[in-house]
């Protein structure tokens, strides 16, 4: 008997036999996406170093003549830098406060039908738009918007009201990108969500329901509460790129029509037309730089109010 609890304290100190084999089979797996990580999200750092060269293609990297700060002086003292700016964060912020409403409303419906396969139905039907590309999604946009065969049109002359030029009304602008912007990205958001509400004991709304609590009651006290964790973590994420706007949308559903610029002209955009008439790797380099330190203390910052709030809501 002696002899087994000593084998037994053996094994526990040295292992399993084959333990080690196991061992780095697991770690085998993790070969490649550590080498993807590396080389697409590590080595680009060094291109940092771009921001603060007048970049030349036929010197290179090293090569061009540092020139410090003026990459972000000349972004900074630029006429369009508080319209472009304006529009980046107002649009941002508008899409982050809408497309949560939209996707935990959406998954709070989905929870609450019993139909498993009509659930999965509906879900399916919601996170198709997220795989397309904004290419198609303008083509789809401009099928509804043109002014002389677009449905939208058709359908307002059909009740006796005048056709719009849409793509000549910038006011018009904010609302449907948000539209489209919500129905992107609500079928993937809210499916988070869903699997978040999935987790929550029946035993709650059990006693709920003993207690007379109606569906709205429910989901104001349990339903609302138990996710409310995820709502700010994902919040804080999206936070993070606030500062950044999403060029495929911008650029491709507006059609890069000049006289939506007053509400359309992100930061994004106004680089890459600057980009494409100068040429200029550099500045585009400093922008994007500054992006990501703006985003990155944003992230700190709305993480440690969070978390002042009440310690579960924070991030890390």
């Amino acid at each position: 008997m002696n002899v087994q609890l000593q084998k037994s304290k053996r094994r526990l100190i040295d292992g399993y036999p084959g333990q080690l084999t196991e061992t780095m089979q697991l770690y085998s797996l993790c070969v490649i996406p550590v080498l993807l990580v590396v080389i697409f999200n590590y080595l680009p750092i060094i291109g940092i170093i771009i921001a603060f060269k007048d970049y030349r293609f036929n010197l290179g990297i090293f090569g061009s003549e540092w020139v410090g700060f003026d990459n972000f002086r000349i972004m900074l003292k630029t006429k369009d830098f508080v319209t472009i700016t304006w529009n980046t964060l107002s649009l941002n912020f508008i899409f982050i406060v809408t497309g949560t409403i939209a996707a935990v409303l959406l998954s709070i419906i989905l929870f609450e039908v019993k139909s498993r396969t009509f659930t999965k139905a509906i879900q399916t039907l919601v996170i198709t738009p997220y795989f397309l590309s904004w290419v198609i999604a303008s083509y789809m946009v401009f099928a509804f918007l043109n002014s002389e065969y677009g449905i939208l049109n058709k359908i307002l002359i059909g009740i006796g009201m005048k056709e719009v030029n849409w793509y000549s009304e910038p006011n018009a602008w904010p609302g449907i990108l948000t539209v489209a912007n919500i129905w992107k990205n609500v079928g993937m958001d809210s499916v988070i969500y869903y699997a978040a509400l999935m987790g929550i004991e029946n035993s709650l709304f059990e006693a709920a329901q003993v207690d007379g609590a109606s569906k709205f009651r429910q989901a104001k006290s349990i339903i609302i509460p138990s996710i409310m964790p995820l709502i700010v973590i994902m919040t804080i994420l999206k936070i993070g790129n606030i500062f950044r706007a999403d060029f495929g949308m911008f650029y491709q559903l507006t059609r890069n029509v000049g006289v939506l610029y007053s509400k359309t002209d992100v930061i994004d955009t106004y680089i890459f037309r600057t980009m494409r008439v100068l040429g200029d790797m550099g500045l585009s380099s400093a922008v994007g730089l500054m992006q990501s330190v703006i985003g990155l203390v944003l992230v700190i910052c709305t993480n440690y109010a969070s978390k002042k709030i009440d310690k579960d809501f924070g991030l890390f």
